[in-house]
């Protein structure tokens, strides 16, 4: 055990990559005890992606990517300046409620961040905001993209847990709210403290046209609702309520009905059991490809081409990890590791409020040095157990790994979300890390709360029937 988290650390300690130091550390701990044979080590992390459910990572990857060639970025940061651009600190504002937007096309923080970023952060300074601030706001807003569906540590999670990914999606939707509204409270503080004005006039156009197409949106599962009552078949209503939205959506050219509409489609598909998470990561696809090549015709074979082959890359990197990580995960197990921390932890409680706190510090601590996705797939096997001993709700503890690990993101010396907004904002890594300092508020209230009040994740899951 000893040789097998030290190698890891040390290897950590030296600079080496994630997936290397943990592939490294298992194969010298397999060749110097000889637990097991080494062939083991292929096996085992062939059987690490051998999983239908993470079939859904590259399709979720490769929408982001389209979403962003698309121009719906664009279009989805004018919704959102029509919308709330008038209140105190506007594009602040802006600047959130886009990733909430966005968050459920991709599923990542780091597209997020890098899409959307891009966009915010050159507005706000241009409208007279400062580099810190800009980037601050936008690195807060981009850990929404894992917690409202569609989600990739979700799909992650799902999978080494064995929960249920659709509930899991469900259970993000309450805590994005609540996420939104502290982050939202957090702007509207700034803008006082600094006597911000508005970055746009309020205008009874501007902001009924985005009330429209809001409505539109809320319009469509209302009207398949009505139509199913009516007698018609729920496939026949789909059908029609889809033609109908999108000869409007044609005919005035709205912004952002389109975007509003993916999650609305995955999360209607999957309810209504017409394709699982993974398949809804193929549909989330056809509808950015529909949307580029149909729709806006913003897509080219060229771009289409650059967006595969980035996905493939940004696919490439995930699984290496997710292979890598089951290996080391396995022997943790295999050499009783995983049996010591788990008893360790319950000597110190049988309590799970407690437990929950002292799983909090562990995890922020885990996501500040390692990746994600190796951080699920390391902790997953470690603290289930404990969790199902305590009577924790399985989905509801993937919440608080997930958030955990989004604010590990934003964090020295790995967060992903630091390097790219420090890239984007052309800031150093330093001055990065301090603006961002003043979000982790609303954030570590926005984790106490979801910690503490366990209906804030389950009660839609529970409504929807995809959870006891």
């Amino acid at each position: 055990m000893l040789l097998l988290l030290g190698g890891f650390l040390i290897l950590m300690l030296l600079g080496v990559p994630v997936a290397i130091a943990m592939a490294a550390s298992s194969l010298l701990y397999i060749l110097v005890s000889g637990v097991t044979p080494d062939v083991t080590l292929a096996q085992r992390m062939i059987a690490g992606v051998e999983s239908f459910p993470l079939l859904a990572v590259p399709f979720f990857i490769l929408a982001g990517n389209l979403m962003n060639i698309a121009g719906v970025t664009g279009r989805i940061y004018k919704f959102a300046v029509a919308l709330v651009g008038w209140m105190r600190g506007g594009l602040g504002h802006v600047n959130i409620i886009g990733s909430v937007i966005f968050s459920g096309m991709s599923g990542t923080a780091i597209a997020d961040a890098a899409g959307l970023g891009t966009i915010e952060i050159k507005a706000m300074k241009d409208h007279g905001y400062s580099t810190e601030f800009s980037v601050g706001v936008t690195a807060a807003s981009a850990t929404l993209g894992p917690i409202i569906p569609p989600s990739l540590p979700f799909v992650i999670y799902g999978m080494m847990a064995n929960v249920s990914i659709g509930a899991l999606f469900l259970g993000g939707v309450i805590p994005g709210v609540v996420l939104t509204l502290l982050m939202m409270a957090t702007v509207t503080y700034f803008a006082h403290k600094n006597k911000w004005g508005s970055d746009t006039p309020f205008s009874w156009p501007q902001l009924g046209s985005a009330g429209l197409e809001i409505v539109v949106v809320l319009s469509f599962p209302l009207a398949i609702w009505l139509m199913t009552l009516a007698g018609m078949s729920t496939n026949m209503a789909v059908v029609i309520g889809l033609g109908a939205l999108l000869a409007i959506d044609w005919y005035f050219d709205f912004s952002a009905v389109m975007a509003l509409m993916a999650p609305v489609i995955l999360i209607g598909g999957m309810t209504l059991g017409w394709f699982t998470p993974t398949e809804a990561a193929v549909a989330a696809v056809i509808w950015s490809l529909f949307l580029g090549l149909v729709r806006y015709r913003t897509m080219t074979l060229k771009t289409v081409a650059k967006a595969t082959f980035d996905t493939i890359e940004t696919t490439a990197s995930v699984l290496f990890i997710v292979t890598a990580a089951s290996i080391f995960a396995w022997l943790l197990t295999v050499s009783q590791a995983a049996q010591l921390l788990s008893d360790w932890m319950l000597s110190i409680t049988h309590n799970k409020w407690v437990f929950l706190a002292l799983a909090n510090i562990l995890i922020l601590f885990v996501g500040c040095f390692i990746d994600t996705t190796a951080a699920i797939t390391i902790l997953v096997p470690i603290l289930l157990p404990i969790v199902l001993k305590l009577g924790i709700d399985p989905v509801h503890f993937g919440l608080i790994m997930t958030l955990n690990l989004m604010i590990g993101l934003l964090h020295p010396p790995l967060g992903m979300v630091l390097f790219v907004l420090a890239r984007v904002a052309k800031l150093s890594v330093e001055r990065t890390t301090v603006a961002i300092l003043p979000w982790l508020v609303p954030l570590m209230l926005a984790l106490i709360a979801i910690t503490y009040i366990p209906e804030l994740t389950l009660w839609l899951p529970k409504y929807m029937g995809l959870s006891k």
